[in-house]
């Protein structure tokens, strides 16, 4: 009577393994590149956000509680203000001075740049922004670990797109 024995040759468990390998390595880098786009996504929605919170402080036209807007100091408008390539503010602009409304600081890898006018100034009560007349400025969102930039675009008017 002969012993039969039943499994894998060494052979065979290493190519199932090297299979696995390269599954592993396309699937990690598809995820990669998914949460890098998920991650700028996020910070676009961000930026958006901000800008439209800073348009809205200037239509409502309310003065921040600061020694530099207090009378007879007048509010101007508000700025998104890029300060660096990963950071920016919300400032309140009056006669007297600016004051900080809010400071963002950017993850890691993705930068800000704004293009002229920097910094972009929402006028009190709906009467537009800093921005020449049909014209639009442009925000540049860039991650410099996938090389994707996405733009954001506000109006004259103070559209924001």
């Amino acid at each position: 009577m002969t012993k039969v024995e039943k499994g894998y040759t060494l052979i065979e468990i290493l190519v199932g393994l090297v299979i696995i390998g390269i599954l592993f390595t396309v699937g990690y880098v598809g995820f990669r590149d998914f949460s890098r786009r998920q991650a700028l996504s996020g910070v676009v929605k961000n930026v958006q956000g901000d800008l439209r919170l800073t348009q809205g402080y200037a239509l409502a036209g309310q003065k921040p509680d600061n020694v530099f807007c207090n009378s007879p100091a007048s509010l101007i408008g508000y700025n998104f203000n890029a300060v660096s390539a990963t950071e920016y503010r919300i400032e309140a602009v009056c006669s007297g001075g600016v004051v900080i409304q809010k400071e963002y600081v950017l993850s890691s890898g993705i930068s800000i740049m704004s293009s002229s006018p920097n910094p972009i100034l929402f006028k009190i009560l709906g009467n537009g922004t800093n921005i020449t007349s049909g014209q639009s400025g442009t925000i540049t969102l860039y991650q410099e670990g996938s090389g994707v930039q996405t733009n954001i675009l506000i109006g004259s008017g103070g559209e924001i797109k």
